[in-house]
């Protein structure tokens, strides 16, 4: 079974929806297989390259105001808690204030990751990736920050440093969002399985359980 995710590296729900994947496929442990693809989709591709504060994104975005906006996200940590998710700051001293980045060239190392290493290599950078923003409060844009967070995942360096100046990278990252559009997937996480059943949102264990057992019947009648 065949688990493509459409998501981008500023969405906590997309980090949640895979940790309560990931939960619903210990349960499922040897009744599906299961291999999972990250694809693109930017929440927020206009973004400037100095990024914006999350606070003042949000604000802008959806009009919220400020107690609302603290209100979902302590909701958000214990969702994502109960998931096995951490969206707390993890690095030394005072936590920087949260922003939001141009997520285009992590678009772009990520496609390539799954071209160059696989999909079991193509995770764990995305799951690195989510630790940066997330956790360390790094600018994901950032082309040494995305090269040490590659580097990390046991990437080359100097080839993920020639896949962020790949022109025809881009061009496959333009055409993943466009793919998404067509699918009409206007938000992530979405998980198309087998390449034509959508799971969308991040939904719980339970209810990605009895979707990926409903999949396997119907895929095996």
């Amino acid at each position: 079974m065949t688990i493509d995710i459409w998501s981008d590296v500023m969405c906590p729900w997309c980090a949640i929806g895979y940790g309560q994947l990931t939960k619903a496929l210990g349960e499922l442990e040897g009744e599906i297989e299961a291999q999972v693809r990250w694809h693109a989709f930017e929440l927020n591709p206009d973004m400037p390259p100095e990024g914006e504060g999350q606070e003042a994104h949000l604000q802008r975005k959806y009009g919220r105001p400020a107690e609302e906006g603290a209100k979902i996200r302590a909701q958000m940590r214990s969702i994502a808690e109960g998931a096995g998710v951490s969206l707390d700051y993890e690095g030394e001293g005072e936590a920087p204030s949260p922003m939001m980045w141009n997520t285009r060239d992590a678009h772009k190392l990520l496609t390539w990751a799954l071209e160059e290493a696989g999909p079991e290599v193509q995770t764990q950078l995305k799951l690195a990736l989510f630790r940066a923003h997330f956790n360390e409060r790094k600018n994901v844009s950032d082309h040494e920050v995305l090269l040490d967070v590659a580097a990390s995942t046991g990437l080359h360096r100097e080839a993920a440093k020639a896949a962020l100046a790949d022109e025809a990278l881009e061009a496959r990252v333009v055409a993943e969002e466009r793919q998404a559009w067509d699918m009409n997937i206007s938000g992530v996480p979405a998980m198309v399985v087998n390449g034509k059943f959508l799971i969308p949102g991040a939904q719980s264990p339970e209810t990605y359980v009895d979707a990926l057992r409903r999949v396997a019947e119907k895929e095996t009648v």
